[in-house]
């Protein structure tokens, strides 16, 4: 009796993320809902990470732990682990140290998913005030979407072009790690840089507040390590590796 092996939570997610977002059209509820099923069914081991081992760190060099996983509790330094990524969509996970912030960014013209997969995590994220320019903005009034704690295990989060609080901020209250799905990717050539900024609160507009683009793009106190994803291969079309 022939027995087909198993597809992998990864594996699932690629080929559900390449159907929605392959299409001509933006993905409906149905189809969010769907995605958002997928992902919260993950755990950090289903993405090759050790939540619970602190052996090994990527930002000593030492990758992997004696489990040959990344350790999530020996991570000294914001680190992102590379997925895959192609014109339509990109998948990858951010490693937090305790303690240490991403600050205030943008995802223009995109749609994001994002599941903590350990730990907990302070999130700020605004939208901003509806305006007639469709091009991104750079300096304006932004309302607060998102204001509070988040503890694993939560449900999978979404954020759109214009809802959802688009414009966020992350700060790890213990060591954590988001795994994030973005369409589409971010793209300089295309029109969707990563802007950063600052927020000022308005006082006399309670849940508001004005953004300024940093003047410098990155902050200089960010650090961003890279490290190998440890997870269960990918099985992609050849003409469809980057």
């Amino acid at each position: 009796m022939d027995c087909k092996m198993e597809k992998s939570k990864i594996q699932m997610l690629y080929d559900a993320c390449n159907y929605v977002f392959s299409q001509e059209e933006l993905p409906n509820f149905q189809q969010i809902q769907w995605l958002k099923n997928i992902l919260n069914t993950f755990e950090a081991v289903d993405v090759g990470i050790d939540e619970f081992r602190s052996d090994g760190s990527p930002g000593s060099g030492e990758v992997m732990n004696s489990n040959g996983l990344i350790s999530g509790q020996g991570v000294s330094e914001i680190t992102y682990i590379h997925i895959y990524e192609c014109d339509q969509f990109s998948m990858g996970i951010f490693c937090f140290p305790a303690g240490r912030a991403f600050p205030l960014h943008d995802h223009p013209g995109m749609t994001v998913l994002s599941k903590l997969l350990y730990g907990s995590v302070y999130i700020k994220a605004y939208d901003w005030v509806r305006g007639e320019t469709c091009s991104p903005r750079i300096n304006g009034l932004a309302g607060t979407a998102i204001d509070g704690i988040f503890n694993a295990p939560c449900e999978p989060s979404v954020l759109f072009p214009r809802s959802g609080g688009n414009i966020h901020s992350f700060t790890a209250l213990t060591p954590c790690a988001i795994l994030d799905v973005l369409s589409p990717p971010y793209s300089d050539d295309l029109g969707r840089p990563s802007t950063y900024f600052l927020d000022f609160p308005v006082p006399s507009l309670p849940g508001y507040a004005w953004l300024e683009e940093r003047k410098v793009k990155l902050p200089c106190d960010l650090v961003v390590k890279g490290a190998p994803y440890l997870g269960p291969p990918l099985d992609v079309p050849d003409d469809d590796l980057c």
